[in-house]
C-alpha cells in the first residue's frame, strides 16, 4: 500500500525513535515487587516455551515503570485501582437479574476465584470457543442470574474482573495452549507478528525487538498482561486487556478489531503464554 507523504514521515519518525535505543534501555535491575510489605510477586522468569530462543528473560511491565509508579502498586492504600476492585467486591454479593441471585449465590465467597485469572483465556466448558474472563462472567449473568450481559469495557465489567483478578495476586500465570486451544494460540501468534496500519507495526516491533527502548516519552515493556486489569494513570481509570489491545492497534493507524472479538481473544491467549510464570499482579498501576 502506498502511504501518503505525511504518513511516511510519521512512520519514519516512529521507527527512528524505536531504533534509537535511548536512555532507560533496561528494566529496573534491582527492583523487587512486594505489596503491603508482605506479598512477594515474581517479576522476572526464565523464558517459557512460547518465547524460548526469542527472549533471554521475561519481565513484568512493572519493572519498566518510574520509581513513583512502582511504589503506588506496592501499597494497596496508594494503589488507585483498589477503589474499583472494592466496587467489584460489593457487586459480588449484589443480587441482580430475574433469578434473584448474586455471584455469591453459586460461588460463595469471592476467594473461591483464587487461581481463575492465571488460566485465562481458556476454552469454555463445551470446548467450542475460547473465552476470556469477561465471557465467563457474562455467561453466569445471562444463564444463571437472568441478568443483562455487561459490555466488555463497561465499568461494571472492569470492576468485577479487577476484584476476581485480585484473588489470584501472586499466583503464576499459566494458560493452556493444548488441544482445542492450539489453533487459537497459533492464530494469536500470527496476529502478534503481523504488521498493521499506516505505520506498518506489529506487536513484536515494540514489545519484542524494542522492549526497553523509548518511543517518545514511553518506556516500551515486553507487553506482558499479567498486571491486567490495570489502573492507567494516563486514562485515570482501569483498563482491560482488550482495551489496551485496541489502543495499540489504533496507534499503528489501523482499523482495530473490537474488544471481545475472536482476534483479540486469540491474541490474549498468545500474549498470556509469553508471560508464563510471572505473578498475577491484579490490579497493577501503569503510566
Amino acid at each position: 500500500m502506498r502511504l501518503p507523504y505525511r504518513s511516511k514521515l510519521a512512520a519514519a519518525s516512529v521507527l527512528a525513535v524505536l531504533a534509537a535505543g535511548a536512555v532507560l534501555a533496561d528494566p529496573s535491575p534491582d527492583a523487587e515487587l512486594v505489596v503491603n510489605e508482605d506479598i512477594e510477586l515474581v517479576t522476572r522468569v526464565a523464558p517459557g516455551p512460547a518465547v524460548e530462543g526469542v527472549l533471554t528473560e521475561v519481565y513484568s511491565g512493572w519493572l519498566y515503570r518510574e520509581t513513583e509508579t512502582r511504589a503506588m502498586q506496592m501499597d494497596d492504600f496508594d494503589n488507585p485501582a483498589m477503589v474499583f476492585a472494592d466496587q467489584g467486591l460489593d457487586m459480588w454479593d449484589t443480587v441482580d437479574g430475574t433469578e434473584g441471585k448474586s455471584c455469591a449465590s453459586c460461588h460463595e465467597g469471592i476467594e473461591s476465584m483464587k487461581g481463575v485469572r492465571t488460566s485465562m483465556p481458556k476454552m469454555n466448558g463445551a470446548a467450542t470457543d475460547l473465552w476470556s474472563m469477561e465471557n465467563f462472567i457474562n455467561d453466569c449473568r445471562t444463564n444463571r442470574m437472568g441478568a443483562e450481559a455487561w459490555k466488555w469495557n463497561s465499568n461494571d465489567m472492569k470492576n468485577m474482573t479487577s476484584a476476581i483478578s485480585l484473588q489470584s495476586r501472586g499466583e503464576p500465570m499459566k494458560v493452556s495452549v493444548e488441544g482445542a486451544a492450539a489453533d487459537w494460540w497459533e492464530r494469536g501468534k500470527e496476529i502478534y507478528y503481523t504488521r498493521y496500519g499506516q505505520l506498518e507495526l506489529a506487536c513484536a516491533n515494540c514489545h519484542e525487538v524494542n522492549a526497553g527502548n523509548m518511543i517518545r516519552a514511553d518506556h516500551l515493556s515486553q507487553g506482558q498482561i499479567n498486571g491486567f486489569p490495570t489502573y492507567r494513570l494516563k486514562d485515570a481509570g482501569v483498563v482491560s486487556i482488550h482495551q489496551r489491545f485496541v489502543g495499540c492497534v489504533r496507534d499503528t493507524r489501523a482499523e482495530t478489531f473490537a474488544a471481545g472479538s475472536e482476534e483479540f481473544r486469540a491474541l490474549e491467549l498468545y500474549v498470556a503464554s509469553r508471560g508464563e510464570g510471572l505473578s498475577i499482579e491484579g490490579v497493577s498501576v501503569r503510566p
